[in-house]
């Protein structure tokens, strides 16, 4: 890979692949420094690209695998865990919460609180607009598990913003 095509990467993707980052590490400091990580690996790893996904699947695969090893080198025992006690959108960046409105911020909310895997396919699938397949891809599953995922996740997604829609109008 040339120097020209490592840096045509990066001006295509690494405002996408950090912001992916950045909502499974939910650290900005260190969602920066992993996204590096995903272009040095690419680079490193071009030769191994196929040509049987996109270069953006491609991309996205190195960027969450990047991301798992962080959180498993971080607190291995915790993985989980980590994601329910760590920050909640209020303590983002300023940028982001100014361009944040009401209802999108609440949505976030509800997607950092859901487990690991359904956060993961809704990200991926919803918010990236990736395929049934390019998300099989990404995340090492097959499509039928990516399917069955999806519907979990957007089923508990909706109870958790029902929940907040209901305690809303409770106090209101």
């Amino acid at each position: 890979m040339k120097e020209g095509e490592l840096e045509a990467l990066y001006n295509d993707y690494h405002q996408t692949i950090f912001k992916f980052i950045f909502m499974m590490v939910k650290d900005y400091q260190q969602a920066e420094d992993l996204t590096q990580e995903v272009f040095i690996r690419a680079y490193k790893k071009h030769h191994k690209f196929n040509n049987l996904s996109s270069v953006k699947t491609w991309l996205f695969r190195i960027a969450h695998n990047v991301s798992i090893d962080y959180l498993r080198k971080k607190r291995p025992i915790h993985l989980v865990q980590e994601f329910f006690q760590g920050k909640r959108a209020a303590d983002f960046s300023p940028e982001n919460i100014l361009h944040m409105k009401e209802r999108s911020k609440k949505l976030y909310e509800a997607i950092i609180d859901l487990k690991e895997p359904h956060r993961k396919v809704i990200i991926l699938r919803k918010i990236k607009g990736f395929t049934l397949i390019e998300t099989a891809e990404i995340l090492n599953w097959t499509p039928n598990k990516v399917k069955a995922v999806q519907f979990r996740a957007m089923q508990a997604l909706e109870r958790k913003l029902s929940k907040e829609v209901y305690w809303h109008e409770k106090i209101h």
